[in-house]
């Protein structure tokens, strides 16, 4: 469930989610979602495999304090908007391998995973961290391909960021105090 509410709530206003719905103008949005669970379920596998590898190098309290360095760094991202994707309007692969492509390459440098990997080295649970994240994140995008880019973009998605941000920096605030054994 952490990682379904953190890849969701990271996922909005994200750059996956903007070039899902650039896509989704060009191509179906039914190809669109499709490739789209299958780049993020491949990325968040991924990010949840080195999580694992980690997992035994660290210490419980180690463990929350890399989540809350992971939530720290996911919020404080959430407060600068990124650039636009690029458009990959020169990809001739198709609609579904350019969306899985593009999305994957995105998705796979996207602070979302090295949250996935925190959970997964704390809990010890790839497959629910995979899960969880591909679903949380495959939500928003999908809503993303299905509004389009005009609607999607018509979105107060400035002031969601802003209010995702604070919220995953209050978690992370609150857990580094927790694994510090301030209170």
């Amino acid at each position: 469930m952490a990682a379904l509410v953190a890849a969701a709530l990271a996922s909005v206003g994200d750059r996956p989610a903007h070039l899902a719905a650039i896509l989704a103008d060009r191509f179906r949005p039914a190809t669109v979602i499709l490739a789209a669970l299958v780049a993020l379920a491949a990325a968040t596998a991924l990010a949840a495999g080195a999580g694992i590898l980690l997992a035994p190098a660290l210490t419980p309290e180690a463990a929350r304090l890399l989540l809350a360095l992971a939530l720290a760094l996911q919020g404080g991202g959430a407060l600068w908007p990124g650039k636009p994707p690029e458009r990959l309007d020169s990809w001739r692969l198709g609609g579904f391998l350019t969306t899985a492509s593009g999305l994957f390459i995105l998705a796979f440098g996207d602070g979302v995973q090295f949250v996935v990997a925190a959970l997964a080295a704390g809990r010890g649970s790839p497959v629910l961290a995979t899960i969880g994240a591909t679903s949380g994140g495959a939500a928003i995008v999908a809503a993303a391909a299905l509004l389009g880019e005009r609607a999607w973009l018509a979105l107060p998605l400035t002031i969601a960021r802003r209010t995702i941000a604070a919220l995953f920096l209050l978690a992370a605030a609150l857990l580094t105090v927790s694994a510090l054994r301030l209170v």
